[in-house]
C-alpha cells in the first residue's frame, strides 16, 4: 500500500538497508531487551526491532500510520498514539530500562533531546538519527562552532558518539539536508557535579543566551545580577571576557557552584 509523506509531521522514511544495519549494530539489542521507537513511520526499522527484541514500544502521531501499524496484529508491538512531547513516559514505560532507537522528526528533534535528558533514567542506551546540524551539536567539544546548550547537557549525562552520516538518498522522500546517527550511552554518574541539575541547566542556557557576547553579558541577559556574575566568575576562575562556547564541563560545574551559592534560590 502506497503512502504519501506528510510535511506537517516532517516525515522522511528511512529505506537504506546499510544505514539500518549500522543503527542496529550500534543499538546492540539483546533478545530480552524492550525497545522504544519514536516515529516508526512505515515500520521498516520496526520490523528489524521486532525480530531482535522481546517487545517494541512505538510512539506515532500520524493516525494513518497508526492504522497501518495496528494491521500487523503483533502482540509484542505496543502502539502509543499521540505527540511524544506530551506523553507521560514514566507511566507508559513502567519497566525500564529500555533501548531507544529512532529516526527523529527533524522539526522537533532538539525538543525531544531535552525531553530525553529529563527522562534519561528510562533508557539504557539510545541510537538516534538527527539532521546533521543537530547531531554535530551533541558531539561537539568546547571551542567549536557547533558547541552549545545541547552539547553541554548531553555530554554531562552521556557518552556521545557519531555512528554514521546519512545522505538524502537514504530516505523517501529525500530531505534537503544530510543526517547523522548518534549513539548515547548513559553514565553511571554525571561527568561533573551539576550541583543542582535544574539550576545547572539555567546557567548553561544563560551562558549561550547571546553567543557573540562576552560571558559576563550573557549571564546577565540570562537573569543573573552583575554583582552575582562578577563574584561567581572570580570564584570559578573564569575570565569575564570568555564566551559560553569556550567553557568545558568543569568550567560550567565551577560556575554553577559559585552562582548557586550566591543566588537567593541557592
Amino acid at each position: 500500500m502506497s503512502y504519501r509523506a506528510k510535511k506537517k509531521f516532517g516525515q522522511h522514511f528511512l529505506q537504506d538497508d546499510r544505514v539500518i544495519d549500522q543503527i542496529l549494530r550500534a543499538a546492540a539489542i539483546q533478545p530480552q531487551d524492550a525497545v522504544v521507537e519514536i516515529g516508526p513511520g512505515l515500520g521498516v526499522l520496526t520490523d528489524h526491532l521486532l525480530r531482535q527484541a522481546a517487545q517494541v514500544e512505538v510512539f506515532e502521531i500520524d493516525g494513518d500510520l497508526i492504522a497501518r501499524l495496528e494491521q500487523r496484529k503483533e502482540p509484542r508491538l505496543h502502539i502509543h498514539a499521540g505527540d511524544i512531547l506530551k506523553a507521560d513516559l514514566p507511566r507508559l514505560l513502567p519497566q525500564p530500562p529500555y533501548v531507544l532507537v529512532a529516526n527523529l522528526p527533524y522539526n522537533i528533534s532538539s525538543q525531544i533531546v531535552f525531553l530525553l535528558l529529563e527522562q534519561r533514567k528510562l533508557f539504557s542506551r539510545m541510537v538516534l538519527m538527527f539532521q546533521k546540524e543537530v547531531g554535530l551539536r551533541l558531539c561537539s567539544p568546547p571551542g567549536c562552532k557547533d558547541y552549545g546548550i545541547l552539547s553541554v547537557l548531553t555530554q554531562l549525562w552521556f557518552d556521545v558518539e557519531p555512528v554514521i552520516e546519512v545522505g538524502p538518498e537514504s530516505f523517501s522522500p529525500p530531505p534537503k539536508i544530510d543526517s547523522l546517527v548518534v549513539s548515547l550511552s548513559p553514565l553511571a554518574q554525571p561527568r561533573v557535579d551539576p550541583v543542582d541539575p535544574v539550576f545547572f541547566v539555567r546557567v548553561v542556557k544563560a551562558a549561550f543566551t547571546q553567543r557573540r557576547k562576552q560571558l559576563r553579558n550573557s549571564l546577565q541577559a540570562g537573569g543573573f545580577s552583575a554583582a552575582q556574575v562578577d563574584t561567581a566568575l572570580e570564584q570559578a576562575a573564569i575570565a569575564p571576557s570568555c564566551r559560553g562556547e569556550g567553557l568545558d564541563l568543569d568550567d560550567f560545574s565551577r560556575l554553577t557552584t559559585a552562582l548557586y551559592a550566591l543566588h537567593p534560590e541557592g
